[in-house]
């Protein structure tokens, strides 16, 4: 097959695994199923085998695996309306392609293409099916662009042990089921187009809005392409599980500048491992039900854009605080994700953003980190400053985080949606150790050792013993001046850390008067 955009070979392989070698076409007459039933095709002259081509939708029958110049000389054949007719070398050799397809009334006007990253090409007795938000389907974008990931595997009518066959329709509410059963609240599907996510990433990352996190651009594009960081992907399922915990009011212990204010997120035992040992749970319901497919899990902790994906995959919407914002739940979730070579339907991603004209979050943020809605320079953000930054803080910044001594709720805490939020159900996001409400000359009081038995399990765990008092430090030297503050300064002004003597230092020369 040739087409006016240069020779292309092709070679189609069918129930063959995706890593097995191909083979030509011809091999598979007769003992595939035959799944063309009413196409309405060209006939041509001089054509030693005449395949069939039609687009159907949702359709998909057999896994293929096939080499992309077929895919592309396909969509030329739509776009040019004219006929293909030059044969190929190796599986398709001396094959015609018509491009009059029938559409089934689905996808509009005769020619067009189905929506983005939906539907199935059936070359005779075997199709070629695609799912995932890419535009036009399977074709390169431009030069340079990645090639789209392809679904060569059709999970949606494999099946377990004497399982019945499952459509697109069938197979949702059994997803969202399990889902449900493992503690998220809500599971959205969508493809691997990120849109202008990456190149959002790309331009805050080209501003140095990202501090010291060097880990954000270590991984080049897979952040922004699932299929790079996973081959064979093309459907990511996104799922959400709220965190909120039953405890002491967060308004009011930062209003108590003796008190030390934690992130509710990391008031209870790490979220991370929790999360993807029920993905992982998930992961393998679907696999068993379905008997195949390739799936992994991940929970804040690989290149992944979460919440680019989870507004894809229409969770909620990225705010002008940057936090997704669901409009039944808020924002007081975690997100995970399982990235799979199963061709599921996918969502309608969230367009709309419900913001409005209000811009409570980011009058609110003490540091005045956001340089624009959805624009947080992180150098300034509490959150960055108390958790990933390991030096030393900036000596104008000190002041003003006031009594957080690891990570910062503000922009959440005045946000209107989140009077939605629910409180969740999962004892471990449970306070414990008392640090929804703690005293700071308590906590800096810890030893070492202290700091490693009650932060075990712990996201805080992550920042150890130095930076935990260095956050610590700051806060008392923000709170009033009390004998039992500058006594508790005072034991850590010759500590062994020089980091931590000198936030110490600053701390007490706060409270000038009593030292």
């Amino acid at each position: 097959m040739a087409t006016d955009h240069g020779k292309v070979t092709a070679q189609i392989g069918g129930w063959q695994p995706v890593t097995a070698a191909l083979s030509p076409l011809h091999q598979h007459q007769g003992r595939l199923r035959k799944v063309v039933l009413d196409a309405d095709v060209s006939e041509l002259t001089g054509v030693t085998q005449t395949v069939q081509v039609e687009m159907k939708y949702p359709v998909i029958t057999h896994r293929v695996g096939f080499h992309q110049g077929i895919s592309r000389a396909l969509y030329a054949a739509v776009m040019a309306q004219a006929t293909q007719d030059t044969p190929a070398e190796g599986g398709l050799a001396g094959t015609q392609f018509a491009h009059k397809m029938n559409l089934q009334g689905q996808f509009g006007l005769h020619g067009q293409l189905p929506p983005p990253g939906q539907g199935c090409i059936l070359v005779g007795q075997v199709d070629l099916c695609w799912r995932g938000q890419v535009h036009p389907p399977m074709l390169p974008k431009a030069p340079g662009d990645v090639e789209p990931a392809v679904c060569q595997n059709d999970g949606m009518t494999t099946t377990g042990a004497h399982e019945p066959s499952l459509t697109a329709q069938e197979i949702r509410p059994l997803l969202e089921g399990w889902a449900q059963e493992l503690g998220f609240q809500q599971l959205g599907i969508t493809g691997i187009d990120l849109g202008e996510h990456e190149a959002y990433l790309e331009k805050w990352l080209n501003q140095g809005y990202a501090g010291s996190m060097d880990y954000m651009a270590r991984h080049g594009s897979k952040r922004g392409r699932p299929a790079e960081l996973v081959p064979g992907t093309c459907t990511v399922l996104s799922l959400r599980m709220d965190y909120l915990p039953d405890c002491s009011e967060a308004e009011g212990v930062l209003e108590d500048e003796t008190r030390a204010y934690v992130s509710r997120y990391a008031l209870g035992r790490d979220y991370h491992k929790l999360m993807r040992q029920r993905l992982a749970r998930l992961a393998r319901r679907i696999e068993s039900r379905l008997g195949t497919g390739q799936y992994r899990a991940f929970v804040d902790s690989a290149p992944v854009l979460e919440r680019a994906i989870a507004e894809r995959a229409g969770l909620g919407w990225i705010a002008k605080n940057t936090m997704l914002i669901n409009e039944r739940a808020g924002s007081w979730f975690f997100l995970g994700e399982i990235y799979t070579d199963i061709p599921f339907e996918p969502d309608p991603p969230k367009v709309e953003k419900h913001c409005g004209s209000c811009t409570a979050c980011l009058d609110i943020c003490p540091t005045n980190a956001f340089v624009a809605p959805h624009i947080l320079d992180a150098r300034k953000c509490i959150s960055y400053l108390t958790i990933e930054h390991a030096g030393s803080i900036e000596p104008s910044l000190r002041p003003l985080m006031g009594n957080r001594i690891y990570g910062c709720d503000d922009c959440q805490l005045v946000c209107p949606w989140n009077k939605f939020a629910r409180v969740s159900g999962e004892a471990d996001f449970a306070p414990r150790h008392g640090l929804d409400d703690a005293a700071l000359v308590e906590l800096f009081a810890w030893t070492g050792e202290e700091f490693d038995s009650r932060t075990l399990g712990s996201p805080i765990r992550r920042i150890g013993y130095e930076r935990w008092l260095r956050n610590l430090a700051i806060a008392l030297g923000n709170a009033p001046t009390s004998p039992d503050i500058i006594a508790a300064l005072n034991a850590r002004s010759d500590d062994g850390s020089p980091l931590v003597r000198e936030h110490v230092a600053w701390a007490l020369a706060q409270h000038q008067g009593w030292v």
